[in-house]
């Protein structure tokens, strides 16, 4: 008899995956993503900087990074890639959630990297013109946000190219974003003379008709200069109009901001310039779960297009707007799927977005009037229009480009003017006194608010200029 002899077969196990360490793996993640807000003196109630500091909320940050409620980032990946994002990978979070589930382990000190640096100086030098909010504002200890805007004269005896600029709040602490928009035309004095105190309560929009603006800042936003040979103009005698949203903090607060404005050197090849998606005749019912709201814009000219902010007040759900070539090709702008009002965005492309004439910009809001949105500020639902106030609603896409030929500007300028009339109105008076103002802004060179013979000469030359370099095809 043979006897069948079978060998043991040792089979090897390969080990466990070690569990991610707060210094090797986490401490990357908390300095490059956490940090800029959740450190001494910032916006954030408290530090991220050491691991007793994390393992203490560990299980707090577990929870705001699975639901995406922090970072702050609210545009969808793979629909925009822009400048800043602040948002985490699902591999992030998941490393996370395994190192909570681990027991929070500190690792070896030597894989600790060093903590991240921060300037507190001006992050491009020092600025060509420096201006201060002229006294500060007292942010009550209670109570809800505060939305106010402030009147800062510039000075300026002559116009002027902004290539950069940057905003420094006085107290970071109650700082939640700012929005920087010029006026020339005075309104915003008297908006802030008939207010009492420091400036003058402003939600929503600023209350008056922008003549340009200079961007905005969020905690962790750092200030970006403008591609050589581009900037921004600012009218000589404008006031620059910072709009602040305020965090109570348990405390009275006192803020004061400083913002430093970069000229360009030598005057600009392009210029940036603004217009807007918008529905003025905004009207939603109550009750109204996903109400939604539609816009476009066809390009007069070729156009980069540099950033996109979107605007809606409480109501608001979700944001999507694309591009549309005469080609048929789709470009994705932006997209949120979970807009939140507290966290308003300038959202700047990492790489411009190159857009011919006749392009189609369109955009779609949606809006939860019902009683089971939190945020509603009505209970009962009501109807609800466009308009300033907090419980009223607005639906608006900012689109900042620049002209591929500065001869183009006031195209784009006057097809804008007559967008905007119609949002308004129907009426082609009102239409005409728009496109009028648009033309006194830019043709008005003595400043008296109307056009001189010689400037309406001008201004009449210059358009059929335009004309004629259309019929000759050269735009």
């Amino acid at each position: 008899m043979r006897l069948l002899v079978i060998p043991f077969i040792l089979i090897a196990t390969a080990p466990a995956l070690a569990a991610p360490t707060f210094n090797k793996d986490i401490a990357p993640i908390m300095f490059n993503h956490c940090a800029s807000c959740h450190r001494a003196g910032e916006i954030a109630p408290f530090e991220l900087l050491t691991y007793k500091d994390v393992k203490k909320r560990a299980t707090l940050i577990v929870d705001v990074t699975e639901d995406r409620f922090m970072p702050p980032w609210h545009a969808e990946k793979d629909y925009g890639t822009f400048h800043g994002e602040r948002r985490l990978t699902d591999a992030q979070i998941a490393m996370i959630k395994q190192w909570v589930d681990a027991g929070c382990p500190e690792g070896d000190a030597k894989d600790l990297p060093p903590q991240p640096k921060f300037t507190d100086g001006w992050q491009l030098g020092e600025p060509d013109l420096i201006v201060k909010m002229t006294e500060a504002f007292e942010v009550p200890a209670e109570g809800r946000d505060v939305y106010r805007a402030f009147v800062l004269p510039l000075g300026l005896t002559e116009d002027k190219y902004v290539r950069a600029v940057e905003f420094r709040p006085g107290n970071r602490r109650v700082s939640h974003h700012a929005l920087l928009f010029l006026d020339d035309s005075g309104k915003a004095r008297e908006l802030d003379e008939r207010d009492p105190g420091p400036g003058y309560r402003s939600f929503g929009g600023p209350g008056f008709a922008p003549s340009g603006g200079l961007g905005g800042w969020a905690p962790g936003n750092q200030p970006v200069e403008l591609p050589d040979g581009v900037a921004r103009s600012i009218k000589k005698g404008s006031d620059l109009v910072v709009q602040m949203h305020f965090h109570p903090t348990g405390k009275v607060e006192k803020e004061q901001s400083t913002i430093g404005i970069y000229f360009a050197k030598k005057p600009p090849e392009k210029l940036v310039v603004g217009f807007a998606l918008m529905d003025r005749q905004l009207d939603i019912p109550p009750g109204a779960k996903n109400f939604q709201v539609t816009d476009e814009f066809e390009l007069p000219i070729d156009v980069q297009i540099i950033g996109v902010t979107p605007h809606a007040h409480l109501l608001g759900q979700t944001m999507k707007a694309w591009a549309t070539t005469p080609e048929g090709k789709v470009v994705p702008l932006i997209k949120i799927n979970n807009w939140n009002f507290d966290w308003q965005e300038q959202y700047l492309y990492e790489k411009p977005l190159h857009l011919p004439k006749g392009t189609r910009i369109q955009m779609v809001f949606t809006y939860d009037n019902s009683s089971g949105n939190p945020s509603n500020p009505n209970n009962p639902p009501k109807r609800v229009r466009w308009g300033e106030q907090t419980t009223d609603e607005m639906a608006i896409l900012f689109v900042t480009a620049v002209p591929q030929r500065m001869t183009d500007l006031a195209v784009l300028q006057r097809a804008n003017a007559i967008k905007m009339a119609r949002s308004f109105s129907s009426d082609p008076e009102a239409i005409r006194e728009l496109v009028q103002q648009q033309l006194v802004s830019r043709f008005d060179k003595d400043g008296d608010g109307k056009l001189s013979p010689s400037e309406r000469r001008e201004a009449l030359q210059a358009i059929r200029q335009q004309m004629q370099e259309r019929r000759e095809g050269k735009e």
